[in-house]
């Protein structure tokens, strides 16, 4: 007991702290020297860059819709913080809600602006930097119109004669007024599909000059091609003549385009066909004409035919 009770004495135990106390202060300082250079790294700040999508935050009122166009679709946003809090964001590991970058036009009339970007950094980061700082835009009406979708198939092989289905046939247009209105047609990017096979095939929305037209959403994006005819059909492919001009007439140049046309029917009247003779009537002058044709019974040209003439009389 009398060991025990030493234990407990106040002076015993100062005489035990006081022993060897300049080694036990150096021991102290040197393992707190050695922590601080092993977590350095961990504690230390660093910045890292990610490219985050922009998004648009709108809280107007009013019975029409808004559409916002002409934005960068990601901003560069800097960000600082311990390596260890950062290495969880990277771009490939973002998650919604970690790092967002908007712009609010809220407010701003109709026609282009130009706003602050604002970020919202994850926890334990601070947003050091964000390029650009403002961004351009158009606010404009929101439109949606509904557009009969057009095929877009590869040239047939020869001696048949492809029908396709497009399901849906009808597709809907929705965005800013300003783009939605400059659409034409929407296509169908092209399939080399055999009979019998279907296929999907996104669309792409054409202006009047055909060029794509971005900035739209087009639903569905996709149509499911089917082609449905049953493969090789009685078809020939045969010369244009052009019939001799009356002798009162002079042919200085003459165009057929095309040159060739295809011609369906039995095959028994295709067999003796070797071309076909353009049924057109000369006079003169520089023109253009679309010829018919006088073809065997139940034979029918696939084609239209273009002749360009230049005609004079004769002396």
């Amino acid at each position: 007991m009398s060991a025990l009770r030493r234990w407990f004495s106040p002076a015993y135990l100062w005489r035990r702290t006081v022993h060897n106390l300049v080694p036990k202060l150096a021991a102290l300082v040197v393992a707190a020297l050695v922590w601080l250079v092993a977590t350095e790294g961990r504690r230390a700040n660093i910045e890292v860059g990610f490219d985050v999508p922009l998004e648009v935050r709108d809280t107007t009122g009013g019975s029409s819709r808004r559409a916002v166009s002409d934005l960068p679709a990601t901003v560069r946003v800097t960000l600082s913080g311990q390596r260890s809090r950062l290495q969880g964001l990277q771009v490939g590991n973002i998650q919604s809600g970690n790092i967002e970058a908007s712009v609010d036009t809220t407010g701003a009339p109709e026609g282009s602006f130009t706003l602050p970007v604002e970020v919202r950094a994850p926890d334990g980061t601070k947003a050091l930097r964000v390029l650009p700082t403002r961004v351009q835009g158009f606010v404009d009406s929101q439109l949606s119109r509904s557009l009969s979708v057009t095929l877009s198939a590869a040239a047939p092989p020869a001696g048949s004669l492809p029908r396709y289905t497009l399901t849906p046939d009808t597709v809907t247009l929705s965005g800013p007024s300003r783009l939605v209105r400059t659409v034409s047609r929407v296509i169908s990017q092209p399939l080399n599909l055999g009979a019998g096979a279907s296929a999907s095939s996104r669309l792409v929305a054409l202006n009047a000059d055909g060029e794509p037209v971005t900035g739209i959403v087009i639903r569905p994006a996709s149509v499911n091609v089917r082609r449905s005819d049953l493969g090789a059909l009685p078809v020939k492919t045969v010369e244009v003549l052009l019939p001799p001009a009356p002798a009162k007439l002079n042919v200085l140049s003459s165009a057929v385009s095309p040159t060739t046309i295809r011609l369906v029917g039995p095959p028994a009247a295709l067999a003796g066909l070797n071309s076909v003779i353009a049924t057109l009537t000369y006079r003169t002058g520089n023109y253009s004409v679309a010829p018919t044709f006088k073809l065997p019974s139940g034979v029918q040209a696939l084609d239209s035919v273009l002749v360009s003439l230049k005609v004079t009389a004769r002396p």
